[in-house]
């Protein structure tokens, strides 16, 4: 039986289980996918002899996303893009490394606001951590330049330095001065989140036509997105990217691609 899983330290918050365990009950797939905490210490040898672990392959969250990127043998190209790898893979013995985050963003806003993209222009992007490494690739795939704003200049100016001419990095106290032109604004800080601080951004300088979105998902709507949507903006939030990142990664280790429905939502919506 093919064991896929989640990899990280700590893993037990991870909702992965739950879609993949749907897709294979749906798809009536012999097959598995576990938690594996994989501490810091153990960390370099694991992947160094991935074969050993058993698993065909699986998904790599926290602290582990750069490691497994240079630990693998072969790197697609977003993965030297972004400087990470969420998704693994065995491929005649040898470990294939790619970032699925970057389509799933992209998925989740084609279905959740479809035609956002149809008005390029400068996208705001609010933090410079490792999540905005993917949203940042993949406004710059679709044609956007990026105001990418950090409350640090120097993390900003970082991760700008690998998209030179469509990114420009600004302190997060700049972000208002794009409003009125930015076509999308997408907040990967855990700022908004529950009990964790606010955004001060200022949202009637948005244009009518601009789409919000935010990556975090617990909770499903956060306050950044609760402001967007009492103004009549189009909003999407960050669980339909957790979905629609899974799909690759499924269809690698199990050989079928599986679909992001209603009923899947629906589900992890109540886990959460």
């Amino acid at each position: 039986m093919k064991t896929a899983a989640i990899m990280g330290w700590p893993v037990g918050h991870s909702r992965s289980p739950l879609i993949h365990g749907y897709w294979l009950r749906h798809y009536g797939i012999d097959g598995a996918y576990e938690r594996r905490e994989v501490s810091p210490e153990v960390a370099p040898r694991f992947f160094a002899d991935f074969k050993a672990s058993g698993l065909v392959g699986g998904n790599v969250t926290l602290p582990h996303k750069e490691l497994a990127a240079t630990s693998a043998d072969h790197r697609e190209p977003i993965v030297e893009r972004v400087g990470a790898a969420n998704t693994l893979w065995l491929e005649d013995g040898r470990l294939m490394a790619t970032n699925t985050d970057v389509p799933g963003f992209l998925a989740n806003l084609d279905d959740r606001a479809p035609g956002w993209d149809a008005r390029t222009g400068t996208a705001i992007v609010l933090g410079a951590g490792g999540a905005a490494r993917a949203v940042v690739d993949a406004l710059v795939g679709r044609g956007f330049d990026v105001a990418l704003c950090n409350r640090s200049l120097d993390r900003a100016e970082a991760l700008a330095a690998r998209y030179p001419k469509a990114v420009k990095p600004w302190l997060i106290s700049e972000a208002n001065r794009f409003a009125a032109a930015a076509p999308i604004v997408v907040n990967t800080t855990s700022l908004g989140m529950k009990g964790v601080g606010s955004i001060d951004f200022a949202f009637d300088r948005l244009g009518a036509e601009s789409v919000v979105a935010d990556i975090v998902y617990v909770p499903l709507e956060t306050a950044f997105l609760a402001e967007g949507r009492r103004r009549g903006l189009r909003t999407v939030d960050g669980l339909g990217m957790l979905l629609h990142q899974a799909v690759e990664g499924f269809e690698r280790w199990f050989g079928l691609r599986p679909a992001v429905t209603a009923e899947l939502r629906a589900l992890v919506e109540v886990d959460l």
